[in-house]
């Protein structure tokens, strides 16, 4: 190497392979490029890269070398390239050294060495010699890491060390010595010197920094050297561990990784679980407080202990109890090293010896893991069954017993615990394959998929309405009234009850053995031996009860007559009723319990031996789901409303479904039909016991069903009172916010201003004070405004009119917003200008009669007087206008004003005013053009005045005259010339120029001000907040402090000009339907850009992701908490003089702003965290693909553009150990830098974290240990919040610590959310209302009086004390927590928490707003109560919960999706039943007793289930929340609307939605999460898409209906009379028609001609293709067939089982009508049957055959094939024609044997596919799946021939437009030219 020139080019081995993508990055990314698309395992080069980057502006030779030192330290790590990506990017980087060899020269000094010394010498005079006094911690940060990164490329470049300056090595020995005190750190620069933050100075910190580094008493740990540390533990390594506070003296002792952050040091919150578990355990607590010890130093210790285990715990963070296991040992260790003490596990004294870092994760934590992995693996991705594989819970609730105690400490790895049966090394070997062993059992509860957990879990709900309806049944059939129940005979009936109930307790009890056999293993003799005892005393009183009650009733027959021959001898009749005393007995106990909720929790919660010797038998003892009872008024609340409920529905129950009946099924039973009309296996069965079934089936099913439809009446009126007491919709219009604005000021005080509140205690206020409130008001409610207006919702215009002056001291009056005082002062000239009379007092009584008016006057006056007076510098000019004053003043308080002004004059006064004041607002760049157009029109304004207006006015002229003679001569021709023309550069002085101007101009009155139906929503929803009950404002410095936590995986951050303009199918862009559906908020956009035209692509990119669901506009809504932060400090550490200066517009000195701003900003970070875990981030940063790169840069920006926000990853890095490659995860923490992140934190995890449980939570929970403070708010990436909102937070977080009744705390908070994706489609508005009324009225009455709100999803805020050491704010097991949100609720109410909800308070919210959007997620919703169905949680608490509050919890759960699929399910049953009549002759038969003729009481009964049907329980909150919120007329009217844009399509369409994937889910699992998408849906969706969407759920089952329907109207013998009849029928066709259509009729351009003919090309060509592997279902038939059956290859036998049969219901049909057919000639022989199906199997035959030679013969014997074809059709002829001539065939026949056959051949395929192996085996496969797709044929036609024909019309697309965007049409939308790409080109974007 030349010196001159650089290193020597032979450094290494050239790499010849050709530069990869990774290297053609685009040229302005460069810079990130090579220093951030590093690979992994190259990792620590990546800061050397980035120095470089940074100073190659400032010395390309010095970024050069540093290029050439990473490289070389690349080659050194990696010779030989076989990391991923690293030959790659070595090719890369050593292309880019050899150009930059060439193009770089030194610049300092002649060679490289002293170049890079002399740079070095320059940068630390520049920037370190001094900084420390100059620059902030972050910044120096960032210069210590360069100067480290230089000082270790200057070791390389210069290669005698002796040639290193002396002047060199002092800056460098400095740097090192300096280096630690400047780290990029999160919130606290803990180690910076120099210039201390202002959060630094904040005593709360100083005393949390001096307590947490208090030190002195604990002993420093001794280094031992053992033969478990790893070899990285080098002396050196351990000579530099120092202990500088008490989470290094943990980790030096345990072995933490150091960068854990600690939090709140309150011992009994953090802890309180941890002594629960003990006392549970009956063990000892560890946390010992001797009493000669600093107790607050020993309590830090063991808070900084837990807080450590918690951060680094990974996964086991789902795993509270474990981690109480890790802790209660390492505290043991800990007190033990602190007092010498022997250690009570093993007996020997404790070590002190210091480990490695990673020792806690190695030992402790990577074990547990590894268990959990090996546990995920056998879920074999959520296809094999739960009861195989233990989760989370179950590994957790190993640690429930004293079993856990086994493990030892240090733990022993050969414990059961960690030994899986599928073998340790064959895990190792293999660790994607799972073998299977004897497997672990479950712990305490098996999760089996079967509809049985409904009734295990809710047994006494059902137990009780089975109860009643036998009850009623039997008060009906003896007596017909209620009174009958007092009749011996019919009491003594109705008390058999008690026996169906020993019954149904033995099946509780059998189930209870039966579904928790495989937790065997796992439970505690007790546990074991209770189930059983259970069975047994349940299998007695099976027994005792029928045998006792068949002895006390008088001449028994049959059954009752055989049980009374055993009882014989026993003579004593009331044996019965003893018995039923006896077995009542737990009963009677538990509701004497009941009333008394704090003995009953006191019982259970306790851990005596004697009380769980007592409460063993009533519920296993568990450690969790123990004392969830309410207190006694809450209990009274939810009580009373069940009861009055389950009176009604029983009520309505026996008079409409049960008792009308009774009397035709007497009849029915007493009827002998012998005429059947087909084969009846069972001629002899009397009492037409299958029409009874038929019957009553439907109607027993309506009764179990329809308490969900009283439900959803009864909390649409409670939760509608209860939100009017909540004054709820007391300001919903602009009109009445009008009317009531006056008191908003006050009522922002009282709620919003904590000074006001201390002051609010006194009843008397002065006139300053309030000025000062409204002072105060007003800079919140215009940094609303300004807000709105950034926002682009309101205009310029719109702004000003409703700004408030934020000094009303300068007038008299309060300063209204120009928006109340619009056209006041017109409206005032006109009424003067025509006032007649002389009468001063009258005309100013009319202007007083309205205060608004008479404010707007008086300070007009003022203002215009203070204006002009301000301008004026020469003292006779002032003179004149003080005499114009005084004339006015005083003739006004002489009541002579009229008679010395004339009224005439005041108009042209006027206009020259708005004249005056236009010229002042103006901006004029000529200074002396600009001041001689004020002075004249000043003067003419007061000549005006003087001439005109006054009727003295030339005596003030004369006096001016004569002062002016006395200070100067001749002055009259210069009047009002000089004038301070710098006051109109004043911006307070230029707002109230403004706000003049528009009270003079503003002819018509402001009432539609602003225009934006948003922006009036949020105006209006926050004057209303104001008025409801909120806990008042603490003080700013007090507020809890919080955490938002939003996941994110990979979805749009912000939208590229690409995707701007970037055109669908049918020419539409994003953009132009924006600027369409969003004209107004479009005009504002276009009218900013006027003002700042240099970003106008940056800001159109953040205009269009702002409207929608984006990160950048959910990062943004939450900064807002930032901005109400500062406000809040701003009102109230500033002086008045700051208050009544204006946010604004106060402008404070140096001195001012370092108290101020640095503070503010400083309170902000300490008081609010906002983490985005942004999961795949460091994949991203290093993908070549554009859009993961695009989300990266987006997500840096925002980053950057937001200082606080701080962005959590999974960093993936290849590591080698021991000369092999191993991946290595970390949870990463970076902030935003000047261009970069900077990484802030780096914790190494076990290994994968999202591999062991549900994506979601797992990327919450790795992120969860960099949130900070006593609250966090859970936020998902499509919410939106508004700065209006964020400055109630302190509000909400009040709650936390409000006092309440027995004071307990909420440990959720529950928040309202508004919907803001209503305004897209109709579909969109169906949603959004759907959503409103559950998170509004729906959440309301679930939190109060019911008790039974969870955790529903975002925005709630978690108490996170009480949280994180519970298990954290979301379950993520795999499949059965899919629903992840909601079992946070649950599990915090299982353990004692209290979950509340609020409405003052609105988060927004965006929801899917096509149809197949919303029907993935109504489809995902419902997998996931499935999954709830079938789980622990739900169990428990089903289990736990008193009676009443259980049915809370059932309907408005799982109960909801059950009773969805019950209403399906009744549809099915009704026509099917009628079938079986209709077919068999019965109903004929039966139909002629007059009695069962005139019978209205099936189809009144049914008529209840077409309610649920048609959407109509969703319907009543909507309307009664709207009706709340926006008026009832606006209800009722929203609803007429939505009926006539077919909601009830709508929602009967998800209807079978729900019931199709709940019910598949319990039966065969298949639970996914569904990505729904969350962009615009402006396209339209091909035939086929619907079709592969819908088949399943919707068309069969369609298709099954429409079948039965025909059959039942062509065969049936309906009631003519019956409207009712024709209503249930009409629901049905109408189910039918939504279930079959829905998908097109809501599909945009779903008729339009040209889109039909595609579809039916693209749908032509899907079912042709092949499949095969690789090949995707949306590409091919034969792979979507495959795919749909996916749920049967991993279903249980059961589930095969329960197909088969389900399907054996299609074989009614051809049984049914072969014995109607014309050729049968009415024969009722079996054989007419047979030869059906030998029809049956010739006509598959056939098709075959036709099948097999189409693919044998089709192609080399294509005449042989032709032949074969021929001679079929002809046979096909020949036999029609004989069966038409000779046997009598009609063509009627030939429609009928279709029907037949049709589902015969549909029944087979489902068969065959539930036999999927066998059939395979027997080699029909191929087969079966061509008949599929015959039949996929024929649905694909039946469905497709309406469209087409509907297609036909053009007026069809044009209604299904409207139909579809009607919300959008009445704002001006013009959709119909959207989707026919009617673009319209000149229409103005930004370019």
């Amino acid at each position: 190497m030349a010196s001159s020139s650089g290193p020597p080019r032979s450094f290494s081995r050239r790499d010849t392979r050709a530069p990869t993508k990774m290297v053609d990055v685009p040229s302005e990314e460069n810079v990130v490029a090579d220093s951030e698309l590093v690979p992994s395992s190259l990792a620590s080069i990546a800061p050397i890269l980035r120095v470089a980057n940074e100073i190659e502006e400032d010395n390309p030779r010095v970024a050069y070398l540093c290029r050439f030192h990473a490289f070389e330290k690349a080659h050194g790590m990696d010779p030989a390239s076989s990391g991923r990506g690293v030959r790659q990017f070595k090719t890369y980087l050593l292309h880019k050294l050899e150009r930059e060899e060439e193009e770089t020269k030194p610049q300092l000094g002649r060679s490289d060495p002293r170049e890079i010394q002399l740079y070095y010498q320059k940068f630390y005079q520049e920037n370190i010699k001094d900084g420390e006094l100059t620059k902030k911690p972050e910044e120096m940060a960032k210069i210590y890491q360069i100067a480290t990164v230089l000082y270790d490329v200057l070791k390389t470049v210069v290669t005698d060390p002796k040639k290193i300056d002396e002047e060199t090595e002092k800056y460098a020995r400095e740097i090192e010595r300096k280096r630690e005190k400047y780290v990029h750190y999160n919130i606290l620069p803990l180690y910076a010197v120099g210039v201390k933050p202002a959060i630094m100075e904040f005593p709360e910190i100083k005393a949390a920094l001096n307590a947490i580094r208090n030190v002195d008493n604990l002993p420093m740990p001794r280094f031992h050297s053992t033969s478990d540390v790893p070899d990285t533990m080098t002396p050196e390594r351990v000579k530099s561990v120092t202990v500088n506070d008490i989470l290094d003296w943990l980790a030096s002792l345990f072995g933490f990784q150091l960068s854990s952050e600690t939090v709140e040091k309150l011992v009994d919150k953090v802890f309180k679980n941890y002594r629960s578990w003990c006392k549970y355990l009956h063990c000892e607590s560890h946390l010992k407080f001797p009493q000669d010890f600093d107790r607050q130093q020993l309590a830090l210790v063991y808070i900084s202990l837990y807080l450590l285990i918690w951060g680094e715990a990974s996964n086991i963070r789902f795993m509270p109890e474990c981690i109480c296991y890790i802790f209660h040992n390492m505290a043991d260790h800990v007190h033990g090293s602190l007092f010498g003490n022997v250690s009570s596990v093993s007996g020997g004294t404790y070590q002190t010896a210091a480990p490695d870092e990673e020792a806690f994760l190695r030992d402790v934590i990577t074990p547990i893991y590894q268990v959990l992995q090996k546990e995920a693996r056998r879920n074999k991705g959520g296809k094999a069954s739960h009861s195989k594989w233990r989760n989370y819970d179950d590994l957790n609730e190993y640690f429930w017993s004293r079993k856990c105690f086994q493990l030892g400490w240090p733990m022993d790895h050969n414990a059961d615990f960690f030994v899986h049966s599928d073998g340790l090394a064959a895990a190792i070997e293999r660790p994607n394959q799972v073998t299977f062993g004897k497997r672990k059992p479950k712990t305490n509860f098996v999760e089996v998929r079967t509809f049985w957990h409904l009734y295990r879990s809710f047994d006494r709900m059902w137990i009780f309405f089975i109860m009643a309806f036998q009850a009623m049944v039997i008060i009906g059939w003896n007596s017909g009234s209620l009174l009958g129940l007092f009749d011996g005979d019919v009491f003594r009936s109705v008390l058999s009850i008690f026996i169906t109930s020993a019954f149904l307790n033995f099946l509780r009890a059998t189930l209870d053995i039966i579904l928790s056999i495989n937790a065997w293993r796992s439970l505690k003799f007790t546990q074991i031996l209770r189930y059983i005892l259970k069975f047994a005393v349940a299998a007695v009183w099976a027994v005792v009860l029928p045998i006792g009650y068949s002895s006390s009733v008088q001449n028994p027959t049959g059954l009752i007559k055989f049980f009374n021959s055993w009882v014989r001898d026993w003579k004593d009749q009331s044996f019965y009723n003893y018995a039923v005393a006896i077995y009542l007995i737990p009963n009677i106990l538990a509701v004497l319990l009941f009333f008394l909720p704090p003995l009953r929790r006191t019982m259970e919660r306790s851990n005596l031996w004697i009380i769980t010797l007592i409460m063993w038998w009533a519920q296993p003892k568990l450690y969790v789901g123990r004392g969830m009872h309410e207190d006694f008024l809450s209990l009274l609340r939810y009580t009373l409303f069940w009861i009055m409920l389950l009176i009604s529905k029983l009520a309505f129950s026996y008079f409409v479904e049960i008792l009308p009946l009774i009397q035709p099924t007497k009849i029915i039973l007493e009827l002998h039909v012998d005429n059947y009309e087909w084969h009846e296996f069972f001629p002899n069965v009397t009492h037409n016991i299958g029409v009874v079934i038929a019957i009553w089936a439907p109607i027993i099913l309506v009764y179990f069903m329809d308490a969900q439809i009283w439900y959803a009446i009864f909390s649409t009126l409670f939760g509608g009172v209860q939100g009017a007491f909540s004054h709820l919709g007391e300001i919903r219009t602009l009109g009445m916010l009008r009317s009531r604005f006056e008191s908003v000021p006050r009522a922002f005080s009282r709620t919003l201003d904590p000074l006001s509140n201390q002051g609010a205690k006194t009843k008397h206020h002065d006139e300053s004070e309030e000025r000062k409130n409204i002072a105060k008001f007003s800079q919140v409610w215009n940094e609303f405004i300004y807000s709105m207006r950034e926002e682009d919702l309101i205009s310029n215009r719109e702004r000003d009119l409703l700004l408030v002056p934020y000094a009303s001291s300068d007038v008299s009056v309060v300063q209204w917003p120009p928006f109340l005082l619009a056209s006041k002062i017109p409206v005032a000239l006109d009424m003067a200008k025509d006032f007649k009379k002389k009468d001063d007092e009258e005309l100013f009584k009319k202007i007083k009669a309205d205060p608004y008016m008479h404010s707007a006057v008086v300070e007009c006056y003022e203002t215009i007087r203070d204006i002009i007076y301000g301008l004026l510098e020469d003292e006779t000019d002032r003179m004149i206008v003080r005499s114009i004053c005084y004339e006015v003043e005083f003739s006004i308080r002489q009541k002579n004003f009229l008679n010395e002004f004339r009224m005439s004059g005041l108009p042209s006064l006027s206009n020259k005013l708005e004249q005056f004041l236009g010229v002042l607002h103006t901006e004029n760049a000529d200074v002396g053009q600009y001041k001689s157009q004020i002075i004249n029109v000043l003067q003419d304004t007061i000549e005006i005045i003087i001439k005109d207006v006054m009727v003295n006015g030339h005596d003030i002229i004369e006096r001016a005259h004569s002062h002016s003679q006395d200070v100067q001569n001749s002055k009259k021709e210069q009047w009002f010339e000089r004038i301070n023309i710098t006051l109109t550069h004043n911006k307070s002085w230029r707002e109230k120029v403004v706000r003049l101007y528009l009270l003079l101009t503003e002819k018509e009155s402001a009432i539609n001000v602003p225009t934006n139906l948003e922006a009036r929503r949020r105006i209006t929803f926050f004057a209303n907040s104001l008025f409801m009950n909120m806990p008042s404002a603490p003080k700013v410095r007090y507020i809890l402090s919080f955490s938002i936590l939003t996941p994110y995986y990979k979805e749009d951050v912000l939208y590229s000009e690409e995707d701007l303009h970037k055109e669908n199918e049918d020419g539409i862009s994003i953009l132009f339907y924006l600027q369409k559906i969003y004209p107004g908020e479009w005009t504002n956009f276009q009218e900013r850009l006027k003002e700042n035209k240099d970003v106008e692509k940056e800001e159109l990119r953040k205009w269009v992701s702002y409207r929608a669901q984006t990160l950048s506009r959910t990062v943004r809504g939450m900064m807002y908490h930032r901005l109400a932060l500062q406000l809040q400090y701003f009102l109230e550490f500033s002086g008045d003089n700051a208050i009544f200066g204006g946010y604004r517009t106060w402008e404070p000195s140096e001195q001012e702003y370092r108290a101020f701003v640095d503070h503010a900003e400083a309170l902000a970070s300490l008081k609010f965290t906002y983490v985005v875990s942004c999961q795949v981030y460091g994949t991203q940063k290093k993908s070549a693909d554009a859009q993961d790169h695009s989300c990266y840069t987006n997500i840096l920006k925002l980053m950057i553009t937001y200082p606080s926000l701080r962005v959590a990853y999974i960093d993936e890095r290849e590591e080698t150990v021991n000369g092999r490659s191993k991946k290595s995860y970390y949870s990463v923490l970076v902030k935003g830098g000047d261009k970069l992140d900077e990484e802030i934190y780096r914790i190494k995890l076990p290994g994968p974290p999202t591999e062991i449980g549900e994506g979601k939570p797992e990327n919450q929970n790795h992120a969860i240990i960099f949130t900070r403070g006593e609250a966090l708010q859970t936020i998902d990436m499509n919410q939106d919040n508004y700065f209006e909102e964020t400055y109630k937070m302190r509000n909400v977080l009040e709650e936390f610590i409000k006092h309440r009744p027995k004071d307990r705390k909420p440990t959720i908070l529950g928040l309202r959310e508004h919907i803001f994706t209503g305004s897209v489609s109709s579909l969109a508005w169906f949603m959004s209302n759907q959503e409103t009324s559950f998170v509004t009225i729906g959440q309301r009455i679930l939190a109060n009086p019911l008790r039974v709100r969870f955790h529903y999803g975002h925005p709630d805020i978690f108490d996170r004390i009480f949280h994180i050491t519970r298990g954290g704010i979301s379950k993520a097991s795999k499949i059965i927590n899919l629903s992840e949100d909601i079992f946070a609720g649950f599990n915090s109410t299982l353990r004692g928490g209290y979950i509340t909800h609020h409405e003052y308070i609105q988060v927004g919210k965006g929801r899917d707003v096509g149809m197949n959007q919303i029907s993935a997620f109504e489809a995902k919703v419902s997998n996931g109560n499935g999954e709830q169905t079938l789980s622990r949680d739900v169990y428990r608490l089903g289990r736990r919960f008193d009676f009443y509050r259980m049915l809370s919890f059932y309907f408005t759960t799982v109960g909801f999706y059950f009773s969805s699929m019950v209403t399906v399910l009744i549809v099915h049953v009704f026509l099917y039943g009628r079938l079986y009549m209709v077919m068999s002759g019965l109903q004929g038969a039966i139909l002629q007793s007059p009695s069962i003729h005139q019978s209205k009481a099936l189809e009144e009964a049914l008529a209840t289930q077409s309610v649920f049907q048609l959407g109509l329980l969703l319907v009543l909150p909507m309307v009664m929340e709207i009706g709340l919120e926006k008026g009832f007329r606006s209800a009722v009217g929203d609803f007429i609307i939505m009926q006539l844009q077919l909601a009830s399509v709508f929602f009967t369409f998800q209807l079978g939605t729900k019931a199709h994937y709940y019910g598949r889910t319990i039966l065969h699992g298949g639970s996914k999460y569904r990505a729904t998408g969350r962009g615009f849906v402006i396209f339209h969706e091909k035939f086929a898409e619907n079709y592969r969407l819908y088949s399943r759920s919707h068309f069969v089952k369609g298709l099954e209906l429409l079948i039965l329907l025909v059959l039942y109207a062509v065969y049936g013998k309906p009631y003519p009379t019956s409207s009712l009849y024709w209503f249930v029928t009409w629901s049905m066709w109408f189910l039918v028609a939504s279930w079959l259509f829905a998908p097109f009729v809501f599909n945009p351009s779903g008729f339009d001609w040209q889109k039909t003919v595609d579809d039916w090309t693209d749908w032509k060509r899907w079912m042709g293709n092949r499949g095969g592997i690789g090949i995707q279902p949306d590409k091919s038939w034969e792979s979507w067939w495959d795919a749909e059956q996916e749920h049967l290859k991993h279903t249980n036998i059961r589930g095969r089982v329960l197909e088969i049969i389900l399907a054996f219901r299609f074989f009614i049909f051809q049984y049914g009508i072969v014995y109607h057919l014309d050729i049968a000639r009415h024969s009722k022989d079996i054989l007419v049957y047979v030869l059906s199906w030998i029809v049956m199997a010739t006509v598959l035959l056939v098709l075959k055959m036709v099948s097999t030679g189409r693919r044998r013969f089709g192609t080399d014997f294509q005449l042989m094939f032709r032949i074969l074809k021929a001679l079929l059709f002809l046979g096909f002829l020949s036999v029609m024609s004989v069966l038409f001539v000779v046997c009598g065939l009609t063509l009627s026949d030939v429609f009928a044997a279709i029907l037949a056959f049709m589902p015969t051949g549909w029944a087979i395929i489902l068969i065959g596919q539930a036999m999927r192996p066998l059939v395979k085996g027997l080699g029909f496969w191929d087969s079966i799946k061509e008949l599929a797709r015959a039949y996929e044929y024929i649905m694909g036609l039946v469905l497709f021939a309406p469209i087409a024909i509907l297609s036909w019309f053009p007026f069809v697309s044009e209604f299904q437009t409207r139909l579809l965007f009607n919300q959008a049409f009445s704002r001006g939308l013009q959709i119909s030219m959207i989707l026919q790409g009617k673009k319209d080109k000149t229409s103005p974007t930004p370019k």
